[in-house]
Parts: C-alpha cells; structure tokens; sequence
C-alpha cells in the first residue's frame, strides 16, 4: 500500500509503456479497430489509466480514471478528418523518469508521458507524427490553392456575360464542374491511410 501511495505521488503509475504488437489484442484499443476498412496498429501506449493507440488511419484515446475501473471513454481522431499540428518532443532529465510527446489533433491537446526506457521507440513515433504534421499542412496549402483558383474562376466567368448560354445552364455547368474539381481535390490532397508513414519509421 505505502509503495502504491508513492507511486502515484510521483506521478509514476501515469507513465506510459509501449506495447509490443504480440500484446495488442490484450489491450481494448484492439477492440474498436475498424478491421473491416484495413485498419492496424502502429504504435501503442499504455498508461494506468488511458490507452492511445496509433493506427493507420487514426488515433484511438481510451480514457478511463482507473485500470482497475471497466467504464472506460473512447474517442476517435481520424486523421483525414483531424490535423495534427504542435508537435514536440521532451526529452529526459538526468534525474528524469519519462520523456514527453505533445502535440495537437483536431481541437484536443495531448501530453503523453512515456517512460525513458522507451525513448527510442517514442522517437520513432515523434518522427511519423512530425512526417504527418508537415504532409497536412502541404494538402492543406493545396487545397486553399485549389479554392482560391476556384473563386478567381467563378468571377470571371460572372463578369464576362452568358453569351448563349442561360443563366440556369451556366449555374448547372458550373456545379457539376465544381463538384468534379472537389472531388478530385479530396482525391489528392485529403489523405486518409498514413500506412506509408508509419511504415517507414515504425519497425515492428
């Protein structure tokens, strides 16, 4: 009991360890992955009281106030849908136990404390967090490229007259090219599986 009070004085039961990809299916991360779209996972932390796992497609948080405790909340990050931004890396004090990887997706902040032993592996997964970080931020640029050309476009086309063409036809013309060019922007600038990634850093 005394050793359990210490611990969590210091902090030292929220300190997180990898898991090794033998030990996946034991955790409950394993359990909300969406196989059936090819889902896996890359990397996975585990603290006493939370889970995140990173696959390919996502990040999945299972938050929970106690391991010994069975509710647990699980929240989603798709990556297509969520960009990460801020990341950063804390390394480790002389007297330190854990090292540090912040970073942002979406709207939420995260500060994961890992254990030193692990520093390696935690450095492997700040570079494809990093490699991901700048790939969004490209597809990003592209994309507002992409809108802005589309506007410019839709001026012109405005202030230059119908000739003979309606007003309706030119509308429709218009949407239907629009929704083309949108389409194939999400094609090429909304990335959805960061396998390629994780592939070239994480050596499981």
């Amino acid at each position: 009991m005394i050793k359990k009070f210490a611990s969590d004085a210091l902090r030292l039961s929220d300190i997180g360890k990898v898991i090794e990809p033998y030990e996946y299916d034991k955790t409950q991360s394993d359990d909300y992955l969406l196989y059936e779209k090819g889902e896996q996972i890359y990397f996975l932390i585990k603290t006493k009281t939370d889970e995140y796992c990173f696959t390919n497609l996502a990040l999945i948080h299972v938050d929970g106030d106690s391991a010994a405790l069975k509710k647990r909340t699980l929240k989603r990050y798709d990556y297509k849908f969520n960009t990460i931004r801020q990341v950063s890396f804390e390394t480790a004090g002389a007297i330190d136990l854990d090292i540090e990887i912040k970073f942002t997706i979406g709207e939420s902040a995260f500060s994961i404390e890992i254990h030193k032993n692990f520093s390696k592996k935690a450095k492997d997964l700040y570079k494809c967090l990093v490699t991901m970080e700048k790939i969004m931020r490209e597809n990003e640029k592209h994309r507002n490229y992409m809108f802005d050309s589309l506007e410019y476009a839709a001026r012109s086309l405005a202030s230059s007259g119908h000739g003979q063409t309606s007003p309706g036809e030119s509308f429709k013309s218009i949407a239907e090219f629009t929704n083309h060019w949108l389409q194939e922007s999400s094609r090429n600038y909304s990335k959805e599986d960061y396998s390629d990634v994780f592939g070239i850093y994480i050596r499981n």
